[in-house]
C-alpha cells in the first residue's frame, strides 16, 4: 500500500488489457513506458505536480509479455523527479530486456553517470511541458547535454506543439541524438500536410539527429477511441500524422505504449488496442520491423548490432 494519496480524479491504468490481434515481430521493443513507485518503496518527489497510482515493475513486465513485446525502454516519470531509484530497480530486475531514460540534475558527477550507464540508462529526458514540471534554464540543460554526450547517450524532449517555435533553436543546438516524445504533441485538428505540423516535419527533415516516437494517439486524438462505425481504438484522426512520419523518416521512428498513461483525463486506453493501432501507421511487416525492432535496437542496444 502506497503512503501517498492519488491526485483527485486520477485514472488508473486499464485493469484488464486485451491481447493484441496484431502479432509483433520477434524482438519488439516498447520504447516508451514508465514505472511509478510503489510509493512505499520509492517515494514520489516532494516537488511533483501530480501523485499517480502505484504502477510497479511487476505490472509492467506482465504487460510486456501479454502484448508480445520482448524489451522495454523505461522513461523516468516526472512524479519521481531526479530520483531514479525506481527506474534503476526496474532495469536491474529486467536484465538485458530493458534500457532507461533518466532525469538528472546539472550537478550530477561523472561517477554517478557511469553508475546509471552500468544500470542500463542510455539517455536523459528534458521536459518542457509547463503543467508538469518547472523547466530548467537553457544553460543548465546544455551543461547536462555536454556531460552525457561522451557516454553516447541521447536526449528525449517532451513539449507542447504550440511551444516548438519558442524552443526550436535550443533543440537544434543540442549535441546529441534527440528523440521527440509523442510526435511533438501535434494538433491533429489541423492538416497533416500544410498546417502547423510542417514545422515539426521541418525539424525532422533538416536535423538527421532527430527521432520521433509515434506514440500516444490517445493523448492527441480529438475523435477518441471509437470510429463512427463503432470500431474500437480507431484514433483515426492521428493516423495521417504518424503515417507521414513513418513514410518520410522510417529509420528514425519508435513506438511505445506510454503505460501506465499518466495524467489522462477522459479515458484510459486498452494497451492491446494501442498495439493494434500500429497496423494503421505501419501497415507492412517491413515497417513494423523498423519501428519496433531495428530502430530501437540501434539506439538502445547498439552493441548487439555491432
Amino acid at each position: 500500500m502506497s503512503a501517498f494519496e492519488k491526485t483527485p480524479g486520477w485514472l488508473d491504468f486499464h485493469p484488464n488489457p486485451s491481447r493484441p490481434v496484431l502479432k509483433l515481430p520477434r524482438g519488439a521493443v516498447d520504447a516508451h513506458c514508465h514505472v511509478f513507485g510503489p510509493g512505499s518503496v520509492f517515494p514520489y518527489a516532494p516537488e511533483r505536480k501530480y501523485t499517480p497510482c502505484d504502477a510497479g515493475k511487476e505490472k509492467l513486465f506482465a504487460l510486456r509479455d501479454l502484448l508480445g513485446f520482448e524489451r522495454n525502454v523505461i522513461v523516468q516519470a516526472t512524479c519521481h523527479g531526479a530520483d531514479n531509484r525506481a527506474l534503476v530497480d526496474a532495469l536491474s530486475s529486467a536484465g538485458n530486456k530493458a534500457r532507461g531514460v533518466a532525469t538528472v540534475r546539472h550537478g550530477i558527477s561523472h561517477d554517478e553517470l557511469k553508475a546509471l550507464h552500468a544500470a542500463g540508462v542510455r539517455g536523459v529526458r528534458f521536459n518542457f511541458v509547463k503543467r508538469l514540471v518547472d523547466t530548467a534554464p537553457a544553460d543548465t540543460l546544455m551543461a547536462i547535454a555536454e556531460k552525457i554526450a561522451p557516454l553516447g547517450w541521447h536526449i528525449v524532449i517532451y513539449f507542447e506543439a504550440a511551444d516548438l517555435a519558442e524552443y526550436y533553436d535550443f533543440f537544434t543546438s543540442l549535441p546529441t541524438t534527440v528523440v521527440v516524445d509523442h510526435m511533438g504533441r501535434s494538433d491533429v485538428s489541423q492538416p497533416a500536410y500544410g498546417g502547423d505540423f510542417e514545422l515539426f516535419v521541418k525539424l525532422m527533415r533538416e536535423n538527421p539527429n532527430f527521432w520521433s516516437k509515434l506514440s500516444c494517439p490517445e493523448r492527441l486524438s480529438k475523435t477518441g477511441p471509437k470510429a463512427l462505425d463503432g470500431e474500437q481504438n480507431a484514433y483515426t484522426d492521428v493516423v495521417p500524422f504518424a503515417r507521414r512520419l513513418m513514410r518520410e523518416f522510417p529509420d528514425r521512428v519508435l513506438f511505445g505504449t506510454d503505460w501506465p498513461h499518466p495524467n489522462l483525463k477522459d479515458h484510459m486506453p486498452d494497451d492491446g488496442l494501442l498495439v493494434d493501432w500500429l497496423a494503421h501507421i505501419a501497415p507492412t511487416g517491413a515497417e513494423r520491423q523498423k519501428i519496433l525492432v531495428d530502430n530501437p535496437m540501434r539506439l538502445y542496444w547498439p552493441e548487439e548490432n555491432a
